[in-house]
């Protein structure tokens, strides 16, 4: 049977990683998979997932198993960041009619729902921005999901392509499946204003569209509370919202598969019981999650002192990504000779722009700058000295579009 299987081939993201690994430049730089690095181009360990561990190394008594929710501080922590209103007692009642559960990473979350929804919805189309993270599509059609598209990034005008993505929301079935990035899209960098958020979340309403709100880089943006905040608008508007969120980047966490799956019902009960529903699914899957990232993040969420350390921690990251978006947007301009200033204003990790294979095979041979294909870029990978002559390399390729 073994020898009778066809090529399976490569993931795309996972193939440029393999790429960058056996580039033996000294000097190479990776844009391709989309981690944070900081300006002296390391992957660090936060100091307060540092200390987080340390304390539990030294206070944790038993390896024994939790149940298949994961950790239930862990659950309860990140229920509270995703909607900070059920804290703060303002706005949506959305925590209060929100049940989470741990999962490996953000994947493992969306890999459950699409389980969950193939059972109770199997004829369902999911709609899939036209710009996303390539998983989406994969993790989706395996199960069997029918795919559509909607349009999100206008790559000339450099700008969320917003009237023709509503549109497409206009056509969208009652009972189908709608995945939106809630903060920092991947891989545009191109997020809805408070305003475009309230119509994204009146149309879906109106069509009575079921949303999976994928946020994987609250913090990144603007903060946890304004990151949050597309979350909040679409939960008051709609009774039933399910959310993925992963750890991975907020707190640095990528290895540890660190993520959680959460389900905003019109009540608490019905929340409750599309989780048991979930749980089933999971426990034929990877019956529970790994608990080491989940107790990292319980423990950092649960203690005023590591809680302000990692804020911190998340606003220099944030800080840092606003000059490298600067720069890079500026070198980019004067190198290209077409304005890319939209990038300094996007936000998160990513930024994309209007390369070809050839480019990016020509970037990887020459300079050894690493990019996705689809001119995807990690501006994360980027330092205060690397980000000026990696702009003027990738501005000299975009220079021969314009002029073409």
């Amino acid at each position: 049977m073994f020898n009778a299987l066809p090529d399976p081939g490569t993931d795309p993201i996972l193939r440029s990683a393999l790429v960058f690994q056996q580039d033996p430049a000294p000097h190479k730089i990776d844009m391709g998979i989309g981690i944070y690095k900081d300006d002296y181009g390391h992957a660090p360990v936060m100091a307060s997932v540092k200390a987080a561990e340390r304390r539990l190394v030294e206070e944790q008594e038993t390896k024994a198993y939790l149940s298949g929710a994961g950790n239930a501080a862990f659950n309860e922590q990140v229920r509270g960041l995703l909607f900070p209103e059920a804290e703060g007692g303002k706005g949506s009642d959305a925590g209060a009619r929100a049940v989470t559960i741990q999962t490996p990473g953000g994947t493992g979350a969306l890999r459950v729902a699409a389980d969950f929804l193939r059972g109770q919805a199997p004829g369902a189309k999911v709609w899939i921005p036209a710009q996303s993270w390539p998983n989406h599509r994969h993790l989706f059609g395996t199960v069997g999901f029918r795919l559509a598209e909607y349009p999100w990034f206008d790559m000339a005008a450099g700008r969320l392509d917003f009237d023709r993505a509503m549109a497409a929301f206009h056509s969208v079935a009652p009972g189908d499946v709608v995945i939106l990035h809630g903060c920092c899209q991947n891989p545009t960098g191109a997020d809805p204003d408070a305003a475009q958020w309230g119509e994204i979340a009146q149309v879906l309403a109106q069509r009575a569209a079921l949303p999976i709100v994928d946020i994987a880089y609250q913090g990144l943006g603007d903060g946890l509370a304004e990151d949050a905040r597309g979350l909040a608008t679409i939960c008051a508007a709609l009774p039933e919202v399910i959310v993925a969120s992963s750890c991975s980047k907020n707190f640095a966490l990528y290895r540890e598969r660190t993520g959680a799956l959460s389900f905003v019902g019109e009540t608490r009960a019905a929340a409750e019981k599309a989780s048991g529903h979930a749980l089933h699914l999971a426990r034929a899957n990877y019956s529970m999650p790994p608990d080491h990232g989940a107790a990292v993040v319980a423990m950092v969420l649960s203690d005023p002192g590591l809680r302000a350390l990692w804020s911190e921690e998340l606003a220099g990251m944030r800080a840092r990504m606003g000059r490298i978006r600067a720069a890079f947007a500026a070198g980019l301009s004067e190198a290209s000779g077409k304005d890319f200033g939209h990038i300094a204003h996007q936000k998160g990790l990513f930024a994309t722009v209007p390369l070809t294979a050839e480019m990016v095979a020509r970037l990887r041979a020459g300079p050894h700058i690493h990019a996705s294909a689809t001119g995807r870029l990690n501006l994360a990978g980027l330092t205060a000295e690397t980000v000026a002559p990696v702009a003027a390399a990738i501005g000299a390729e975009l220079r021969e579009l314009t002029d073409a």
